[in-house]
């Protein structure tokens, strides 16, 4: 969710200042409290307890004047997804996305020092499975909807939630809802993601930077496998299945997929190039101006968070190998992991890797994957998300950044809706425990994010009534 490889950009340009004063009505802040209490509580680490907050939110949708037609489940692998239309009067446009997912990675509670599913606030931080990933950004969109909803706005165009059972494991509810229920979507434009960027701040509270995510690499994995007849160890063999391999993964360690670049990558680097000290700074500068400038990549590729933003990616993460410790091993195995650079088809990688293991290693795809274009740095999006953050924090530097990592807004890309990590929270590096152990988010921008998300939708979608 959050960007570690931006980090030293913050460490320069410090322009926020202190968290940004509240406008929610009491009944908004309290409707939003409520509303992460009741989602943290829900271990949707499970089918069933995911199953079961997927009708507790219809419900609450339905209490706040959504009807039964607009409001829609997609059921895969035990979990369940939760679509909700907000109907517009169609003047402003194709419909828009807004993303998050209701299930969490597991947590024991022996490991914690809290109960991870009873939301716990102190010294200014709510504690919680999934507080921060990603039930902070769904109770955001969840509270938005039902506030507008109240105060009588109508949209200028229809505005779609959708709340992902699954986004943690198999992804298969959001792939469902994209080849079985298509329909529920109709022209969607493109989607606002809350399980992507967000905003960085000091101890003080001082703003850093701001990210929206417009590019995600392609998670895929690929299985090495070496096989041979075997035999008893006394007689070993010219041919061995561990060798052989073991030689496939040092090919592999010593290869480096092409340079590429997109319109995200070179205005990420461009953004941080103040922030890297010396021949490294000058080098994503040179870089952002010219990236075929073989100079300035062989200085970036020396800094790995700075080379994984460059290229396809592609390590060795398992291995399996042999059967009983005196008999020449029949097989062995290893699994690669890889991140493939936006616009990269799966396809091209596997062929690829097969290249570098060569004959003696049978090289195949592990799992599905969803190959993704980066997103086009939209001027109605990328101009709503300044406003939305400048109103809180008027000097923030805001730049687009590809993630090395995966979120729900992969399969969206790869279906052809842009898609735009935007999350509402602010928050400092060392409070980020997404997947970790005592997971929180800051109270302030629990209900700050209130804020940049009526901002958004409202921009984006048309003025709500009132003064």
């Amino acid at each position: 969710m959050f960007r570690r490889w931006l980090a030293p950009l913050s460490a320069l340009l410090v322009c926020g200042i202190a968290a940004p004063a509240s406008a929610q009505s009491d009944a908004e802040r309290a409707q939003v409290r409520e509303l992460i209490e009741r989602v943290v509580a829900f271990d949707t680490s499970t089918g069933p307890q995911n199953i079961a907050m997927a009708n507790y939110l219809a419900e609450r949708f339905r209490a706040g004047g959504f009807a039964d037609e607009d409001i829609h489940f997609v059921n895969a692998n035990g979990a369940a997804g939760l679509l909700v239309r907000y109907r517009g009067d169609g003047t402003g446009g194709r419909p828009i996305m807004l993303l998050a997912h209701m299930d969490v990675v597991p947590a024991l509670r022996e490991d914690w020092e809290r109960d991870p599913f009873t939301l716990v606030e102190e010294n200014g931080l709510l504690y919680g499975r999934g507080a921060l990933d990603n039930k902070a950004g769904l109770t955001h969109i969840a509270a938005t909807f039902l506030t507008l909803r109240a105060e009588g706005f109508r949209p200028t165009r229809d505005l779609i939630l959708w709340f992902s059972g699954d986004e943690e494991t198999t992804g298969a509810t959001t792939t469902t809802l994209l080849t079985e229920h298509r329909a529920l979507l109709g022209d969607v434009e493109f989607a606002l993601n809350s399980d992507a960027g967000g905003g960085q701040i000091d101890a003080q509270g001082r703003a850093l930077t701001y990210v929206v995510q417009t590019a995600e690499k392609t998670y895929a994995s690929f299985t090495f496998t070496a096989r041979n007849p075997g035999g008893h160890s006394s007689v070993p063999r010219a041919d061995n299945a561990i060798y052989d391999l073991a030689a496939a993964l040092t090919r592999l360690r010593a290869f480096e997929f092409p340079v590429q670049w997109n319109e995200t990558t070179l205005a990420s680097f461009a953004n941080a190039a103040a922030a890297f000290p010396g021949p490294e700074g000058a080098a994503l500068r040179r870089f952002a101006q010219n990236p075929n400038d073989r100079a300035a990549q062989r200085t970036m590729a020396r800094n790995p968070s700075l080379s994984t933003m460059m290229r396809t990616t592609c390590v060795a993460t398992m291995l399996t190998g042999g059967h009983a410790e005196n008999a020449l091993p029949q097989s062995a195995a290893a699994t690669v992991n890889c991140r493939i650079f936006p616009g990269v088809a799966v396809a091209d990688v596997l062929s690829e890797l097969q290249a570098i293991a060569g004959s003696g290693v049978e090289v195949a795809t592990l799992g599905p994957s969803s190959a993704t274009d980066a997103s086009p740095l939209r001027s109605d999006v990328m101009s709503a998300v300044e406003r939305a953050v400048r109103a809180a924090y008027p000097d923030v530097v805001i730049t687009p950044y590809m993630s090395a990592g995966a979120t729900d807004g992969l399969y969206f890309r790869a279906a052809g809706i842009p898609t735009y990590g935007v999350g509402g929270v602010f928050m400092r590096d060392e409070d980020d425990f997404a997947h970790g152990l005592n997971e929180r988010v800051p109270t302030a921008s629990l209900y700050s994010g209130l804020n940049h998300w009526r901002s958004l939708i409202t921009d984006l979608a048309g003025t709500p009534p009132g003064p």
